[in-house]
């Protein structure tokens, strides 16, 4: 459980320091810069720097965490960083952060100087799980998440188990969602492992199994043509929702939060429109809302969070696409749901009697 081979690039797990160091030497860089926020900085460099032989040969480059930094305005920040900083094409740019670095730094560097070499050091699982394999790179305009960006692979990943330490519950529960999904779409035998492990100790051999999901998915299909849409599931209603929460909430929804409500959403749709049986769909329900709770939803919300998927990357000729299951652990591409249908699962979704957790 060391290495997993992705498309041209090693992910790496576990005391990673020196193997980050090795790396680099064989990459004979001229320089390489660390992008980090408040956070990763103070918890999790010193990990990083306990291997590394070149100390005086980076720089560091800082930018707020949260959502809000996955912006243009924060992207031309780090290029003038990197200009400022002498970054040449031989630079290398080290992505140690969660989702929004990872995302945000992938497309900095794949645009600075037509694209220098990067690697992630994912610091949250949602980013080990996620973000960080795949090679999707992606800012956000106007609430509209990922929606310019590029497929540009990294030269590495390193998972850092010891990182988990130092997050708090809900963000590890945020990442938890990503792979109870990864169990959804592919792998039965998973989330029923998933499913009867210690959720709040998550271990080293889960995370390995979730990205192993993941990573063969995408070595199938790169560019997002095909089968790799299946890692779209609960994202339709979820990134809508997810928008929502932060455009109008004081303590918006995680990223996993909100994916599992839109999990539960297409899981109805599921059943509705692509064989899921009534047992399972209330399995998935049943099992998401008791880890979970439930967002509240108002109705009057609705046509809202429709012109929000209206607008999604991932639709077709003006109709919303989404990806459901046809059993736990098997999925179906490219079904369009039209607005009807989807109000109809939001309003599914917000009849449950549970509270949000």
């Amino acid at each position: 459980m060391n290495t997993l081979q992705s498309i041209n690039y090693p992910i790496h797990f576990n005391n990673i320091s020196a193997t980050l160091n090795q790396f680099i030497k064989q990459g004979n860089y001229s320089r390489f810069f660390i992008l980090t926020d408040e956070h990763t900085v103070k918890y999790c460099l010193p990990i990083i720097k306990e291997g590394l032989d070149q100390t005086d040969n980076f720089d560091i480059i800082e930018i707020n965490a949260g959502e809000e930094s996955k912006s243009i305005d924060f992207c031309v920040g780090i290029w003038k960083m990197l200009i400022d900083f002498g970054a040449d094409r031989n630079s290398l740019l080290i992505n140690l952060g969660g989702g929004v670095i990872t995302d945000l730094g992938g497309f900095a560097a794949s645009t600075y100087k037509r694209g220098i070499d990067f690697v992630h050091i994912p610091t949250t699982l949602l980013s080990q799980v996620d973000a960080s394999v795949g090679g999707k790179t992606g800012i956000d305009i106007d609430n509209l998440k990922n929606i310019i960006g590029t497929f540009t692979q990294p030269k590495a990943v390193f998972i850092e188990h010891r990182f988990l330490q130092t997050l708090p519950a809900r963000q590890v529960r945020s990442g938890l969602a990503e792979m109870l999904k990864h169990g959804l779409i592919a792998d039965a035998a998973y989330w029923e492992k998933l499913k009867h492990s210690d959720l709040d100790n998550l271990s080293a051999e889960l995370i390995y199994d979730s990205i192993a999901i993941k990573n063969k998915v995408v070595i199938a299909d790169p560019t997002e043509r095909g089968l790799r849409k299946i890692l779209n599931f609960g994202h339709t209603i979820g990134h809508a929702i997810e928008s929502y929460s932060l455009e109008h909430d004081e303590n918006p929804l995680t990223h996993g939060e909100a994916v599992v409500a839109g999990m539960i959403c297409e899981a109805y749709l599921s059943h509705q429109k692509s064989g899921l049986s009534l047992t399972a769909m209330e399995e998935i329900i049943n099992t998401l809302l008791g880890l979970y709770g439930k967002y509240e939803l108002d109705e009057a919300t609705f046509p809202m969070l429709n012109d929000i998927m209206r607008k999604d990357k991932k639709n077709q000729g003006g109709n919303i696409n989404c990806s459901l299951l046809s059993n736990i652990g098997e999925s179906k591409i490219d079904n369009i749901c039209t607005d009807a249908e989807l109000c109809e699962s939001l309003k599914f979704y917000a009849s449950l009697e549970y509270a949000r957790a």
